[in-house]
């Protein structure tokens, strides 16, 4: 019988092979093209902007719920 652990060792191998080659083939078409365009900066900016308003959101629900948590018991049950 084969070890579960042999496989994930294997499976792990085979992954980092193929993400090692999928960098370095990344890495050559980037310097081959150039420039792309895409502003690094402003990339931030949209990516620091999504997750304020998701933790916004996530923040404004749980204060809702927390206030209403006292109100919900007769409703389900409890």
């Amino acid at each position: 019988m084969k070890s579960p652990l042999l496989y994930a060792q294997a499976a792990l191998t085979v992954t980092a092979a193929a993400l090692r080659d999928r960098l370095d083939r990344a890495a050559k078409q980037a310097t081959d093209q150039g420039d792309r365009g895409d502003s690094p900066i402003s990339t931030v900016v949209i990516v620091v902007a999504a997750v304020a308003g998701a933790l916004l959101i996530a923040g404004g629900l749980a204060a809702a719920y927390a206030r209403a948590n006292g109100k919900l018991n007769g409703v389900l049950g409890g």
